[in-house]
């Protein structure tokens, strides 16, 4: 492997879930000499790439399904909120979350959906009311244990929370 390439899976591995341009304001690599080191990485095995709606992630290739959208979410600074709240104090209702994370209840309910979605947070009705609850609470603690603080203290951008609130 060359220089370029081992720089890359250093980037990828030091920072799970990262995006494209991260990866290229890190390496400082312009985007079409990237997009083919990426793709040689991918076609070794060496990095993972998780491809969603308008974006890719790439991740070390160890990472698992349940681990990449913990990953994810963490990375974003909305769900990783709800789930620090959480982890805080398990099984709040959505007003409760709502003042936690001091997001409009649009704004929460798009992300706790999402959360719930991936299977990051259970629904559970306690005297008919709602209650929300972690429910991969061994692998957020393993993951925050490996990669803090990178993956706590910088979101992926807030321009996604701001545009998502309107």
């Amino acid at each position: 492997m060359t220089d370029r390439t081992i720089q890359l899976q250093q980037i990828i591995d030091q920072n799970p879930g990262i995006q494209f341009r991260e990866i290229m304001r890190f390496s400082g690599l312009k985007n079409g000499v990237l997009s083919h080191y990426l793709g040689k990485l991918e076609k070794l095995g060496v990095i993972k790439v998780i491809r969603g709606p308008r974006q890719a992630r790439f991740y070390p290739p160890q990472i698992t399904d349940e681990q990449s959208k913990t990953i994810k979410a963490l990375r974003k600074q909305t769900p990783r909120d709800l789930l620090l709240a959480l982890i805080k104090q398990d099984g709040l209702e959505f007003n409760e979350l709502v003042t936690e994370v001091g997001k409009s209840p649009s704004t929460v309910s798009l992300y706790l959906s999402q959360l719930v979605q991936d299977a990051l947070v259970e629904i559970k009705l306690e005297n008919t009311r709602k209650r929300y609850y972690i429910k991969s609470r061994m692998i957020i603690d393993q993951l925050i244990e490996d990669y803090r603080p990178r993956l706590l203290e910088k979101p992926t951008s807030g321009f996604e929370d701001i545009f998502n609130s309107f």
